[in-house]
């Protein structure tokens, strides 16, 4: 049964899947690679990629021989990985169910969506309903610091006052590579490993800001649920961080760190 977290997520995603497109996709999917390598996805095996968003993830899969199906909760980013994954069967699909038989897959990825899933601990336990025994699962989450590539948000909300909504939360879990792990091997998965990947993701500092003036993720409803006057003081406050970070070639360096963990059904 989906709750109070699971509704507002629903609500925080509708109509948002082209500035997310046009943002911060492609930071999340800069851990396509390592989560295909380690659900050890490559020519043959069928892959169902939950939570896929534009299909980043899946359209990596397609490039390396897997036959690919793809599920999303937002209507409108399955719309999007159908046409960024073509060749790929992409469904609409609403973790804790999954409209799949027993044992239907050789491997699942999820990418950055157990912490947008209010019970964790049942998402994983329906994703290993239907792999085959045998069959791989990666999945990755920001640490427990958070999304570091956001703090530039969070520095200029702090310089303009603006004062944090409370949301529902979902169940916790400690979001470290230990963490992750013991989720995985609690809800039934063997030969669980994990560790985390650090990168530096580079933006443009508009492209970067569209995401929240989109009312992408959290961040985004706080930015879009201010007055006219609030929300020109926080681009204000945006704009003269960057102008201290910018580079020569006019980009800004983010940097973000994600666990990432693997198990066996």
């Amino acid at each position: 049964m989906s709750g109070e977290f699971d509704a507002h997520e629903r609500r925080m995603w509708t109509g948002a899947a082209q500035a997310y497109a046009g943002s911060f996709a492609a930071l999340c999917g800069a851990t396509a690679g390592a989560l295909l390598d380690a659900a050890e996805v490559g020519a043959g095996p069928r892959v169902l990629d939950v939570g896929t968003g534009p299909g980043t993830v899946a359209a990596a899969a397609l490039a390396r021989g897997a036959e690919v199906v793809a599920v999303d909760a937002e209507p409108g980013m399955v719309a999007l990985a159908a046409a960024n994954a073509p060749g790929a069967d992409v469904r609409h699909a609403v973790l804790p169910e999954l409209p799949f038989s027993d044992g239907s897959f050789d491997a699942v990825v999820a990418n950055f969506v157990l912490n947008h899933v209010e019970d964790p601990w049942a998402a994983l336990t329906e994703v290993r309903r239907v792999v085959r025994p045998g069959g791989r699962l990666a999945v990755t989450v920001w640490d427990d610091a958070g999304n570091k590539a956001m703090s530039l948000f969070d520095e200029a909300l702090d310089e303009a006052g603006v004062v944090r909504p409370v949301y529902p939360a979902p169940l916790p879990f400690p979001r470290s590579a230990e963490g992750l792990c013991g989720l995985l091997e609690q809800t039934g998965w063997a030969g669980v490993a994990g560790g985390e990947i650090a990168w530096t993701h580079r933006a443009d500092p508009e492209v970067w800001w569209s995401g929240p003036a989109g009312g992408v993720a959290g961040i985004g409803q706080v930015v879009t649920g201010q007055t006219p006057e609030m929300s020109a003081r926080i681009k204000a406050a945006y704009d003269r961080l960057v102008a201290e970070r910018v580079a020569e070639d006019g980009l800004i360096d983010l940097p973000a760190v994600a666990v990432l963990a693997s198990g066996r059904c």
